[in-house]
Parts: structure tokens; C-alpha cells; sequence
């Protein structure tokens, strides 16, 4: 695979906090570290944006995605509201997280923890090409839950 180049700048808030990194040669996702002064309380139910110090330059052609990290989300039910969250490649303003908890107890962000993951994938630039049918498939109109469960439905 060849690497995208992506210009990064870190904010001064974020000086002393790592670049998002792949945990693993074969992570599809780099974390994101909370760029906060000081410990955030995330109360059961309620949501809030999390700075990063983070500024990106992506690339024409691609985007790149703020999702949950699965840890996070199975152990204390704290998940990306918006996942995937898009950074298009026009923006240039800090990159921030909303966390949720959908947990039943309080949860702690802290200065410095991996909260989400950022991935950086292509997009497709869309031209419409309206017509009057659509050629047909063997699924047709059939939509939520028509393919069953397991299969056999």
C-alpha cells in the first residue's frame, strides 16, 4: 500500500500529546488522544465535544473518518455520536470528538486518553444520471430486516 500524505498540525494545547498511530501494523484506524486541560466527567445519557489540538490537511479525493473505539464502547458504553464523523478535505479548524455515554455509570475522560480512532479513506465524487427504472436485483424493494437474521429466514 502506498501511504497518503497528510499534513498535521498540533494546536499548542496539544503539544506534549502524541500524533494519532496505528496501534498495529494491520489497524485500519489511528487513535485520537483528548486534548483537555483537566478531567471530564461524562454522565449516563449526555454527550460532549472533545478537543483533539488537532489540525489536518486531507487530500482531495478523500476523507477522513472520526470513529468509536470498540474498547470504550464494550466496557463503559461511551461510543461516537456522530460515527462516523466526516473531516472533509476543505476543513482546517481543530478536530474534535463527541463522545457519548450511553453507559450506565459516570465515565472519566482524561488528558492524553484514546478516544476515538481516525481513518483516512477515499471518496467517490458522485454524478447522478437520472432514469425512469432501475435495473432489478434478486433482494428488489425488500429493506430493513428483509434478509432475515441468520440466513435461513
Amino acid at each position: 500500500m502506498t501511504p497518503v500524505n497528510v499534513p498535521i498540525r498540533k494546536l499548542a494545547h496539544a503539544a506534549d500529546l502524541p500524533l494519532p498511530t496505528y496501534a498495529t501494523a494491520h489497524s485500519a484506524g489511528m487513535d485520537l488522544h483528548a486534548a483537555i486541560p483537566a478531567p471530564e466527567q461524562l454522565r449516563p445519557g449526555r454527550h460532549a465535544m472533545i478537543a483533539t489540538g488537532l489540525t489536518l490537511a486531507v487530500p482531495h479525493g478523500f476523507e477522513a473518518q472520526v470513529r468509536p473505539r470498540s474498547g470504550l464502547a464494550a466496557k463503559h458504553g461511551v461510543t461516537v455520536l456522530n460515527a462516523p464523523g466526516t473531516i472533509d478535505a476543505d476543513y482546517r479548524g481543530e478536530v474534535s470528538v463527541i463522545l457519548v455515554n450511553l453507559g450506565a455509570t459516570d465515565f472519566t475522560i482524561t488528558r492524553g486518553m484514546r478516544i476515538a480512532q481516525l481513518v483516512v479513506a477515499p471518496v467517490a465524487t458522485v454524478q447522478w444520471e437520472e432514469t425512469e427504472q432501475l435495473p432489478d436485483t434478486d433482494r428488489g424493494t425488500g429493506g430493513f430486516g428483509s434478509t432475515g437474521l441468520s440466513g435461513g429466514e
